[in-house]
């Protein structure tokens, strides 16, 4: 039988993991994450797994051999917090943690799929999967660009010498379920949404960065399609690298926002302008404490990824968060 790892097992994408595993009829799941908040639970009630390990325990027993076998690890577990500004913690997490479990995984003979970061280009207008396009803005950026620079040392530029699959995914923005432990760093979507609920409004930073009200533009990409591409090179252990992760598309954040507006209301879809007449969108001054952090537009280059064959079509924001909206309306 197969046997996966997932770190991170709890959160966000590492449930939905799990989840698109599961659909697969693969249930032989190591699950690691720390439920300190131990409402993290419910992304994991849903599903089958065979074994849940503490993250403080894991690390030093997989590297012992204690789980026998491991096929792949898909290691989600790091933080995820941009706004995190403890440097230490930052780096034992995501860096240090990181950089055991590869070298477990080499002498172990388990491949290592892991998630980068489009906070790796910070402020860069070039999303490509290339030293010269890589400036990160914050500490959590940092941290993961380190360690895609370690296995570019470890393994090649390419990774062409790992002796078992690894491969990194540049995320750029994701959204869709099991995100509601997230706090402030879960999707603008997700936050839209329960605006929507409690004010009757949604609400988008104003003009910055040279960007109209609302005009600031991501690469929106639903967490379903990330899921796709991570079993895709699960199926594709030959293919070894860094890619962008993203839809290759960007889409200003008063697209999310009138798509949660529209996918709550009867009648003709409504325009931004036509929303914001109508009180449901309203813009607020952009934050300082954001100033010279932001990424006022990300769009993924898909070149990498389209090299090795993957060929995924990726969901646009209007039907991506449509679903997602379906999907949260019927949460408790």
């Amino acid at each position: 039988m197969t046997r996966i790892v997932v770190t991170g097992a709890a959160g966000f994408i590492g449930s939905n993991i799990i989840k698109g595993l599961n659909e697969r009829g693969i249930d032989d799941i190591v699950a690691v994450d720390d439920l300190t908040d131990g409402d993290k639970f419910r992304n994991l009630a849903d599903l089958r797994i065979a074994d849940y390990v503490d993250a403080d325990l894991f690390y030093d027993a997989f590297a012992d051999g204690f789980f026998g076998h491991v096929e792949a690890v898909f290691h989600e577990g790091a933080c995820s917090d941009t706004m995190e500004n403890d440097g230490k913690y930052m780096m034992d997490n995501n860096y240090t943690t990181s950089c055991g479990l590869f070298r477990a995984c080499q002498d172990r003979g388990t491949r290592l799929l892991y998630a980068s970061s489009a906070a790796t280009y910070g402020g860069s207008e070039t999303f490509r999967e290339s030293p010269e396009f890589e400036k990160p803005l914050n500490v959590y950026g940092w941290s993961k660009l380190l360690f895609d620079q370690r296995m570019r040392r470890e393994l090649g530029a390419s990774f062409e010498r790992a002796a078992h699959q690894v491969a990194g995914f540049r995320y750029f923005n994701v959204y869709g379920p099991r995100e509601q432990h997230k706090g402030r760093m879960a999707s603008v979507a997700f936050h839209q949404f329960n605006q929507l609920r409690k004010d009757g409004k949604v609400r988008l930073f104003g003009e910055y960065g040279g960007y109209e009200p609302g005009e600031q533009r991501r690469d929106f990409i639903h967490v379903d399609d990330v899921v796709a591409v991570n079993l895709w090179f699960y199926d594709r252990p030959q293919h070894s690298g860094i890619f962008n992760l993203g839809t290759g598309r960007a889409q200003p954040f008063n697209d999310v926002a009138v798509a949660v507006i529209n996918a709550s209301r009867q009648g003709p879809p409504l325009v931004a302008q036509a929303a914001v007449e109508a009180g449901l969108l309203e813009y607020i001054a952009f934050p300082d404490a954001l100033r010279g952090k932001y990424q006022c537009h990300t769009e993924a280059d898909l070149r990498a990824l389209r090299s090795v064959g993957c060929e995924h079509s990726f969901v646009d924001v209007q039907n991506g968060v449509a679903r997602y909206m379906q999907w949260l309306s019927g949460q408790p």
